[in-house]
């Protein structure tokens, strides 16, 4: 089964205001976002990628530039729709402080499943079109390069969230429980029986073990396996692997 890396979009300008800037044109990563795309292209340089996969707003695309400019082959790259962020609708370029305010605020919190964002999309709609469109460039990939390929999306916080809450069976209305930063790395393989999560939201660390692993079985591993080998250099380990 291919390894899909999912990567948020490094800090935006309207982050560092607390501006939901939702599918707004123009919003790009500021020096700090930067930084953060250039550390987690570093992260990945050591991983030939076959695809970087982005979602069509600048902030990921710039992100997605700096992930393929590092590296030594050239991946494959496309634009997909499916992992665009999510239609806030009237909630678009309002202040988080603002929107805390809002009655809908404390379902989004507790209850998101029952989300429609008004004059938007819903959030189970967001989820559904987003899985789908990872799993299908998932098999899509793995089909032209490989059980051992190793690709990446870029894309946004909700986005990956609802992802991995699917990858982990675990229910949309508990997806507020994961966090995922600016330009971090979650590690996601489906495979026939289950999906396999790897890692989540994962900001430092070597990531060259996936460039020397073989291509995984689908199998889980009773009583969790041997890991990895030890890096070559004396980078940490990620943040947040799965043991």
């Amino acid at each position: 089964m291919a390894t899909v890396l999912l990567v948020r979009h490094g800090r935006t300008t309207a982050n560092a205001t607390g501006l939901l800037a939702g599918r707004t044109a123009g919003v790009a990563l500021d020096s700090v976002g930067k930084r953060q795309a250039a550390t987690t292209a570093e992260r990945i340089a050591a991983v030939p990628l076959a695809a970087v996969v982005s979602s069509p707003l600048e902030r990921c695309r710039q992100t997605a530039r700096a992930i393929t400019a590092f590296q030594s082959g050239e991946p494959q790259q496309f634009v997909e729709r499916g992992i665009i962020e999510a239609d806030y609708g009237d909630w678009q370029n309002r202040t988080i402080s603002e929107l805390a305010t809002e009655p809908l605020w404390r379902v989004v919190q507790s209850n998101p499943s029952a989300v429609v964002f008004p004059g938007g999309e819903s959030m189970q709609t967001m989820q559904s079109r987003a899985v789908a469109a990872i799993r299908r460039m998932d098999a899509q990939i793995e089909a032209e390069h490989g059980a051992a390929a190793v690709w990446v999306a870029v894309s946004h916080g909700d986005i990956i969230k609802s992802v991995l809450a699917d990858a982990l069976g675990m229910h949309l209305d508990l997806f507020q429980r994961i966090s995922v930063g600016p330009a971090s790395v979650s590690i996601v393989r489906y495979g026939e029986a289950r999906p396999d999560v790897v890692a989540t939201n994962t900001e430092s660390g070597d990531l060259s073990w996936l460039a020397r692993a073989a291509a995984p079985s689908g199998d889980a591993v009773v009583g969790g396996g041997a890991g990895h080998d030890e890096p070559s250099s004396s980078s940490e380990r990620p943040d947040s692997a799965t043991p």
